[in-house]
């Protein structure tokens, strides 16, 4: 017997994973090696496991299938069966596709039902057919040796949580007066400690360094500070780029949110945009590094030896996201050289 085909089920109802579950481990030559509730957990899941297929939930809270499609790498990612109560014909089963999931499978119900396992038969086979075209593309999908960008940068967002207001300050103070492109950066700070951090961080900076205010127009040599408390996203309108705030509920653990941060540049500026995981805890802005290095941009984390806590930088790193990384002291040198 070949090498089993390692799936992860990626479903928000509880009873739908049940199900998806045991259909599959049923399935000589299938092994489910975990489940996950949603997009972002899928996305940790994907890198824990590196499963040949994904069977993707499309409806899901705090990032859906759409958005876990979009986060996936373009060479090396597991190959993705959709499963909707919506068809491969509709809105979303279009949109479904058109980002990589292989196949899709329609759910008979919405409902915790038993109805659910009229579908057993076809996902199978669409698993088995999913993992059987990536293996056989896999000589081809082999990740090349990492070569410079040939997108010019258009923008730099950074991430960073405990020990971040220190990086922060010692990352902008050395930055050059004449930075050749805008900066946005988003730190797990409480609300009222931005403004005055950013004073501090302008009077010490070659740079202008500013706490974010709504539609704001961003140009080189600026550094825009995310007011604690407030998600901020990077916009392009017309060909010029934006920062806005973000009040209103969003689903994200952190605010402001990494993730949100990164994926609106990705979203927004493509291959243009270049990350920078700084030191912090936990694993905000892995989604959002995975939406950038998705769309061709680049990311660049601080070494071990210098974050307060290297947890943040670590998750990035270890999923292969990463072109460089360097100690805090070091880092402008090594965004200068990626700067072009």
């Amino acid at each position: 017997m070949g090498t089993p085909i390692r799936v992860l089920v990626v479903d928000d109802s509880a009873f739908a994973r049940k199900v998806l579950r045991e259909v599959l481990s049923k399935q000589p030559g299938i092994v489910v090696v975990d489940i996950a509730r949603d997009g972002l957990d899928a996305l940790e899941k994907i890198a824990e496991h590196h499963p040949d297929v994904v069977v993707l939930d499309l409806v899901m809270p705090h990032l859906d299938g759409i958005g876990v499609l979009r986060a996936l790498p373009t060479t090396g990612a597991p190959a993705v069966v959709a499963v909707s109560i919506s068809d491969a014909e509709s809105e979303l089963g279009k949109k479904a596709l058109a980002y990589g999931a292989v196949d899709l499978v329609q759910k008979p119900t919405s409902l915790a039902t038993d109805r659910l396992y009229e579908l057993s038969n076809d996902l199978v086979v669409r698993v088995l057919a999913a993992a059987q075209t990536r293996r056989s593309m896999a000589p081809e999908m082999e990740a090349p040796a990492v070569q410079p960008s040939l997108h010019s940068t258009s923008l730099v967002v950074v991430g960073a949580s405990t020990g971040g207001p220190q990086a922060l300050t010692r990352l902008f103070t050395s930055l050059p007066r004449d930075f050749p492109v805008p900066v946005v950066a988003a730190l797990h700070i409480p609300a009222g400690y931005t403004d005055a951090l950013a004073r501090r961080m302008d009077e010490a900076s070659a740079v202008s360094v500013k706490e974010v205010t709504d539609e704001q127009e961003l140009s080189p040599g600026l550094v825009i500070l995310a007011r604690g408390g407030t998600h901020v996203r990077v916009e392009r309108r017309a060909g010029r780029p934006y920062a806005c705030t973000e009040e209103g509920h969003i689903e994200a653990l952190h605010r402001p949110s990494v993730d949100l941060l990164f994926r609106s540049a990705a979203d927004a500026f493509g291959a243009g945009a270049l990350g920078i995981v700084l030191t912090g805890m936990g694993d905000d802005g892995l989604a959002g590094a995975r939406a950038i290095h998705a769309a061709g941009g680049r990311l660049l984390v601080e070494s071990e030896s210098s974050c307060v806590v290297y947890g943040m930088p670590r998750c990035v790193r270890e999923a292969g996201l990463a072109i460089g990384e360097a100690t805090i002291d070091k880092m402008s040198e090594l965004l200068l050289r990626h700067v072009a």
